[in-house]
């Protein structure tokens, strides 16, 4: 594999790790603090804050009742948490039955959604939610007008129902109207609307069943929020696919496309995020790139032009996640800090305000959302080569010696270890599955990560 270089960090989201995240819903913004509780604020017509009330804010508020949090999302009028118990609770808007309790009513605190656990991880469409079990397949529940549940009909279901035919799914995203899932052999699968070609599958034809993208494999991450659809591979490429009429498919044009084509010239791409009608991407120098709709400032360059190909984001340094909201953008860093930009007229910045920004702000008084990280000062460079890898690969550091790798799957469970005190290690994993990996490799000066591609 090509050295990848990194000066700065690198630091990872997994279930039932202490680190925490961010997220953002059309109109509001989320943080999980460092004690798993979690913040909300902006827009709260439907109880979409959780806090018992129905009353906007433009400072962060804690959600009712709601502790031992690991992950969350925001739709258009509803929310979700994974818990570590990996139970699913769920508040706002209840229209189309998004909140999956068996009925039809909304609720501004949270209420668990029935009949699912062993949940890994969790995402919000526009009224639909989806869920992706520990066993690979994927549960999804709200509106079904076109088909985004991915049962087969297309009614709305108030309660859980399986995605037909999906196994070994290791990722799930939601749309306005769509949804994506990522498989374990690196393919992506689409269902719902396609008017724009969101599915990514040659046509305009809607599916109320999982289709697979055309030609795309080597995935290991997926995104969506709007309707237009995002993929990351294997070598640090951005491809798109579906609606382009803010430029947010970043390709240059403005003219929609039903199957993948890749966003030029990003490269060492770490993370993706999709908004309604912009784009984000996370470099490995911490650096944030958009593209798409810039109205009110979401691309957060400074003016407000928009953009159909990736310009850089007058980000602080040390970015570590990023999230797309409907017309604002959100940036967690490396010291817990959340900054904010785009859209502030329901208060979705969390800075005190209702006005819009074309260049990040901070959030104030939010809880400490972050674990500080081990900063690498220096250059380092880690291989694996081959990769992809059948399960026997080799590990190298050109500068200084590796103490310790740990290797974990995509629900954060460590599936092997190994002590070493080289520069160069020959590593065999028994019995490993096919997927995508991190690799932590841990040295004196630091502790670097690695995405590792299993195919037998």
């Amino acid at each position: 594999m090509k050295n990848l270089f990194y000066t700065v960090l690198l630091i990872l989201i997994f279930k039932n790790s202490n680190s925490q995240t961010i997220a953002a819903g059309w109109d509001q913004s989320f943080a999980v603090c460092s004690n798993n509780t979690e913040m909300a604020w902006g827009y709260n017509f439907s109880g979409q804050l959780g806090n018992g009330t129905t009353v906007n804010s433009n400072i962060p508020l804690s959600v009712s009742s709601l502790t031992s949090v690991t992950a969350i999302a925001g739709g258009w009028g509803h929310s979700l948490a994974l818990k570590n118990d990996s139970t699913i609770w769920t508040w706002g808007s209840n229209l189309y039955g998004e909140l999956g309790n068996g009925t039809n009513t909304d609720s501004d605190v949270p209420v668990q959604v029935s009949s699912l656990t062993g949940i890994a991880a969790i995402t919000l469409g526009g009224s639909h939610s989806l869920a992706l079990k520990n066993d690979g397949t994927v549960w999804a529940w709200g509106r079904n007008y076109y088909g985004q549940i991915g049962n087969g009909i297309n009614t709305n279901s108030n309660v859980p129902v399986q995605v037909n035919s999906l196994t070994g799914i290791i990722a799930v995203a939601g749309g306005l109207y769509h949804s994506l899932a990522l498989k374990n052999d690196g393919t992506v699968w689409a269902w719902g609307n396609n008017v724009y070609g969101e599915l990514g599958i040659g046509t305009y034809t809607n599916s109320n069943v999982p289709m697979q993208v055309n030609t795309l494999t080597g995935v290991i991450a997926v995104a969506t929020k709007g309707q237009h659809s995002l993929a990351l591979k294997n070598d640090g490429t951005v491809w798109v696919w579906g609606s382009n009429v803010h430029g947010e498919l970043g390709i240059g044009t403005y003219i929609d496309s039903n199957i993948p084509v890749q966003v030029s010239p990003l490269t060492g791409i770490v993370s993706l995020s999709g908004a309604i009608f912009h784009s984000l991407a996370l470099k490995n120098d911490g650096t944030i790139w958009s593209w798409g709709n810039n109205a009110f400032g979401e691309l957060g360059n400074g003016n407000n032009t928009s953009s159909n190909v990736p310009v850089l984001t007058g980000s602080p340094a040390g970015i570590i996640a990023i999230a797309g909201g409907g017309s604002h953008s959100l940036a967690l860093k490396n010291d817990g800090t959340v900054w904010a930009w785009g859209r502030n007229n329901y208060g979705q910045f969390g800075n005190g305000n209702n006005n819009d920004s074309n260049v990040p702000v901070q959030a104030s008084g939010l809880c400490s959302v972050a674990i500080s990280v081990n900063e690498i000062a220096e250059e380092l460079s880690i291989s694996i080569f081959p990769n992809p890898s059948t399960g026997v690969f080799t590990l190298k550091s050109s500068e200084v010696k590796i103490l310790n790798m740990e290797i974990y799957n995509v629900l954060g469970e460590r599936v092997y270890q190994e002590t070493l005190d080289t520069q160069k290690a020959e590593i065999t994993i028994p019995e490993i599955i096919n997927g995508i990996y991190q690799v932590h490799v841990i040295t004196g000066s630091g502790t670097l990560s690695r995405r590792l591609v299993i195919s037998q």
